[in-house]
């Protein structure tokens, strides 16, 4: 469950009050787009500043929508069942949680059902499908996707500019590591498709990459290296990719054609790889 504490809701989060605010905050954008002093800004600057107002409405918005949900309110008790047994969680209380979502915070107040000995429960996180975190599925998404393409300090930097809001180095290394435990699972859904759509050549790429080990709490660093030691340990992390494709059948005259980089373009195929199959194997 996510983070939660009790809020007291004042008016203004009301749904209404909430589309108000954001068709407020849209009409404030149209009248800067017109302002005479924008109208002196160069282009760039009026991207950056749209970006940053826009997000602000979607966030209005977002938040509007998700009071209109409701608070997940069942009843004045929910009775859960556990095989033979019956339990009635008769205690009520309104919590509020914080989710941090593509557009910047908002806010999710929820009922909770709470029993002596049992851990509250929550109708509305499971109506609203939210995550363990206090980031949205959709900003997790992004930050995995950002994180594999570069450093985690680009991740951070990459994730400040779509939210307009820091995210901590560790929270995104967590998020990581949560996806990475559907590997396995991942791969054995996966359906091979019919071997009649693929093609006669079978190609394999294998490729690895060394990974700076992270030393564990309590190690002692070595003052001086000994001949052959070096400043960090890394492990091999490898990652190999099946795929077919059909045979590129060339002429000679094709084959003289592809040394030159201005006549080689047009001789590439124009067929593309199937996808067999792929695997990522190794310590990281």
């Amino acid at each position: 469950m996510t983070n939660c504490s009790p809020l007291v809701i004042p008016p203004f989060f009301a749904a209404g009050s909430l589309a108000a605010a954001a068709r407020q905050e849209f009409s404030s954008l149209e009248d800067w787009l017109s302002a005479p002093p924008t109208l002196q800004l160069p282009l760039h600057q009026i991207e950056c500043q749209q970006e940053h107002k826009g997000r602000e409405v979607q966030r209005l918005l977002l938040q509007a929508h998700i009071q209109h949900r409701g608070n997940g309110d069942v009843g004045p008790a929910l009775r859960v069942v556990h095989g033979a047994e019956s339990i009635v969680y008769s205690h009520r209380r309104l919590h509020t949680c914080l989710l941090k979502t593509i557009f910047g915070p908002v806010q999710i107040t929820r009922m909770s059902y709470s029993h002596t000995g049992a851990a509250s429960i929550h109708p509305l996180d499971e109506f609203l499908q939210l995550p363990a975190r206090s980031f949205s599925y959709e900003l997790q998404k992004r930050m995995v996707k950002a994180a594999v393409q570069g450093t985690f300090r680009e991740t951070r930097e990459r994730c400040a500019e779509i939210t307009g809001a820091p995210i901590h180095t560790r929270s995104i290394e967590e998020v990581i590591q949560e996806a990475a435990e559907d590997f396995d699972v991942f791969y054995a859904q996966r359906d091979p498709p019919p071997w009649a759509e693929t093609g006669s050549v079978l190609v394999a790429a294998v490729d690895g990459k060394g990974i700076p080990m992270i030393k564990p709490e309590g190690a002692h660093p070595r003052v001086r290296l000994t001949k052959g030691q070096k400043t960090n340990r890394k492990k091999m992390a490898t990652v190999a990719a099946v795929f077919t494709r059909a045979p590129w059948v060339r002429t000679p005259q094709q084959v003289v054609e592809t040394s030159s980089t201005r006549t080689g373009l047009s001789a590439r195929p124009t067929s593309r790889p199937r996808v067999r199959s792929t695997s990522a194997y190794g310590p990281v």
